[in-house]
């Protein structure tokens, strides 16, 4: 070959590795962003020829992404695992499921829990992200994650110690980027608000970025341990009697209906903030309160606790003075408990305590939508 023929092939040659390392690099690149967030494909299972043991949720139902015909190939690129109590599906129980991911996955793994109560306790632990928990939305009610521990039960891993409330959940969620749709989370220990010893945990959440929708989480005391990282909770439904959303989390619950079953005294929310410093919070926006009793919005769990109520259906079964600072008159100087644009009986604020706080429209744009738990950053919805 001719030199001046050969300097421009060699230019070429050089050019088309580059490219190749360039479109190598952004394949990466996209594959870990694609990886990094929950969109509504990781919701839903769509029906794959190619295993007899799959089962479809419908294309016409209402919850779907309006693109979810183009995307059913996607789903369908996901690993699905089937649990069947009855034994038809790959695992017999919800446990057995997240036991068959590999630890440090990459992929979005999808569990799909056909209907039935699964009467075990389940751990998704920390070295197994991407996880989604898939019931078919026609029965949620009957696709039921159940157990019955509670804080005074002897734990069987430190002899002559109790449990703990931590320790009681029903199911915990201990990795980042975990989903779930259609399924009930229950602790059915019965208490009385207050009852020594009956904190009861249905679902404790610890990892980051996760997603709850259509979801039911059933308990009485400190059924939801919304515990720390950044959380969606979306036309869910939560229920108890006393401290029954608690934690240090940072999340939105949207368009959910919060239900109390106090029969006399009780509270919503506990945030458990406890510096100044701390980026954490739980905002309602555009929820139902209702059911029985006479419950506080939020009691100050943490010196610098922070609960916003917006736009809020809220029922008669509000306490007048609304907020509790857990009988420490410090903390009513540093936390945040305020409502905004709510309406019902319930949202009356003529009694409320001087110390909590009636939001302007532009102090509560912060707390109004996703932008609150950096959703841009991890949900593509």
């Amino acid at each position: 070959m001719k030199v001046k023929a050969f300097i421009p092939a060699v230019l070429l040659l050089c050019f088309g590795v580059m490219l190749g390392i360039r479109s190598s690099c952004a394949l990466q690149m996209g594959g870990d962003e694609l990886r990094n967030y929950i969109s509504w494909e990781d919701l839903r299972v769509v029906e794959d020829g190619r295993r007899e043991r799959s089962y479809s949720i419908k294309e016409n139902s209402n919850w779907l992404a309006p693109n979810a015909n183009a995307n059913a190939n996607a789903a369908n690129s996901s690993r699905v695992i089937v649990v069947d109590k009855n034994g038809g599906g790959d695992s017999v129980t919800v446990q057995g499921a997240v036991d068959m991911v590999p630890v440090s996955n990459s992929e979005r793994v999808k569990i799909f829990i056909l209907p039935g109560i699964y009467r075990e306790k389940v751990i998704v632990p920390q070295s197994k992200p991407y996880i989604s928990f898939i019931g078919n939305e026609s029965y949620a009610g009957d696709t039921v994650i159940s157990w019955s521990d509670k804080a005074s039960d002897p734990d069987p891993d430190c002899v002559g110690q109790e449990l703990g409330t931590y320790k009681t959940a029903t199911v915990s969620i201990e990795s980042d980027f975990f989903c779930a749709t259609a399924i009930t989370f229950e602790n059915t220990i019965v208490a009385e608000a207050g009852e020594e010893g009956k904190q009861a945990v249905a679902l404790r959440v610890i990892g980051d970025k996760a997603m709850f929708y259509r979801v039911r989480v059933l308990g009485s005391q400190d059924t939801l341990c919304d515990d720390a990282g950044s959380h969606y909770f979306y036309q869910s439904y939560i229920q108890g009697n006393i401290d029954f959303i608690f934690g240090n989390a940072k999340s939105l619950y949207e368009e959910c209906e919060i239900h109390s079953t106090a029969r006399r005294y009780g509270a919503i929310a506990a945030h458990h903030r406890n510096s100044e410093s701390e980026d954490t919070g739980f905002s309602f926006v555009n929820c139902e309160i209702n059911g029985t009793g006479k419950v506080y919005l939020g009691r100050a769990w943490g010196n610098y606790s922070r609960t916003v109520y917006s736009d809020c259906f809220i029922a008669d079964i509000i306490t007048p003075v609304g907020w509790s600072d857990w009988r420490d008159p410090q903390r009513q100087s540093k936390v945040l408990f305020g409502e905004y644009n709510c309406r019902g009986r319930g949202a009356e604020r003529g009694g409320r305590v001087p110390w909590s706080k009636s939001f302007t429209s532009d102090e509560v744009k912060p707390f109004l939508g996703r932008e609150f738990i950096y959703g841009d950053q991890w949900l593509r919805l």
